[in-house]
């Protein structure tokens, strides 16, 4: 017999007691909580840029029938929040905890009907069951949970909104993924505008930058400077594919969100001209390690490299490690453009 998770375990007790009437923190789906929106999400989204399609085929190549008109809309994966509150997508359950500290997304932060999930090692899945959603988005931190989720919440639509960079390109994904939330919000105009954009920052950069410039990019973590390897590091590994950048270290890496172990040494020997580097610690609000500059600044093996030598450093936003969405990505390569055009 196969063995039950804690999580599923303590979810499917609460579902018994659900049926016998208890009433949830985040408020009757159906009633005048959350799920109550003074305008549905698929009727302001249809006035703002089109009609929301009747079905979808998700990130993992199913067709979704979608719900004409959802009531109650959960949103798990951090590369969709960014987009659904420029849109004004309602929720009513989110991984709030996960989400950027920014104007972007006050709307959900400062939203206290929102059931707030919490984050991906410890979630409150009981709270899915509590808005009864019609609607459910999945990804990212999120994907382990497909599986529960669609237990907890049978009767709602369940696309998969899930990147995975190790079976197609990061620039195409993103696109795909754009165009799947607009179809099913009637943004479809919208999502043209963000995958445009997104086009044009990856044009400038490509054509602002010299073939012969080597780059390294780096995780700063704890304390620590770490390696992002070329194509699967994280967050910065998919830059190199998409702009053709010249690593400067060919050595293998890992998916790892911290990034994978390496002297600074190595780095040295490496002499990059340009180092691309994510701050992890200032993306998830530790404020006791040292910033990525300073760490960068103090080290005495890394002061005869061209890139601290030259000022030659593009820092990712520090959102972006709880975010890598399509904004961020778009501004990553304005940035990334604006820094060749000024070497060049």
């Amino acid at each position: 017999m196969k063995k039950m998770s804690r999580t599923r375990l303590g979810v499917m007790a609460f579902v018994t007691a659900a049926a016998l009437g208890l009433t949830a923190c985040g408020g009757d789906a159906s009633g005048d909580g959350a799920g109550d929106a003074e305008a549905t999400t698929a009727e302001s989204a249809a006035a703002e840029g089109g009609e929301a399609a009747s079905d979808v085929t998700d990130m993992s190549g199913n067709t979704v029938e979608l719900p004409a008109d959802p009531q109650s809309i959960v949103a798990t994966d951090n590369r969709i929040f960014g987009t659904l509150a420029d849109w004004g997508v309602e929720l009513t359950a989110a991984p709030v905890d996960l989400m950027p500290e920014n104007d972007q997304l006050a709307a959900y932060h400062e939203n206290s009907d929102i059931v707030n999930l919490g984050n991906h090692r410890e979630p409150d899945m009981e709270g899915v069951v509590a808005v009864e959603p019609d609607l459910i988005l999945n990804g990212q931190r999120f994907t382990q949970y497909a599986e529960d989720l669609q237990e907890l919440a049978p009767d709602a639509a369940f696309v998969d909104t899930n990147i995975d960079i190790e079976a197609n390109p990061l620039d195409e994904q993103l696109r795909e993924l754009t165009t799947l939330l607009g179809e099913v919000f009637g943004q479809q105009d919208s999502a043209e505008q963000l995958i445009a954009d997104f086009d044009e920052s990856i044009e400038r950069a490509q054509a602002a930058y010299n073939e012969e410039w080597t780059v390294a990019g780096l995780i700063t973590s704890g304390g620590d400077i770490n390696y992002s390897a070329p194509s699967t590091g994280r967050a910065v590994g998919p830059v190199f594919d998409v702009l053709d950048l010249t690593p400067a270290l060919e050595q293998d890496g890992s998916t790892n969100h911290q990034g994978d172990d390496i002297s600074v040494e190595a780095i040295a020997d490496a002499n990059p001209e340009w180092l691309i580097v994510l701050d992890r610690d200032a993306g998830t609000g530790d404020a006791q390690a040292n910033s990525a500059e300073e760490l960068l600044e103090e080290s005495e093996a890394l002061q005869n490299v061209p890139a601290i030598q030259e000022g030659n450093i593009v820092y990712l936003n520090p959102d972006f490690y709880t975010a890598e969405d399509i904004q961020h990505y778009t501004e990553l390569f304005n940035d990334l453009a604006d820094a060749f055009e000024t070497a060049s």
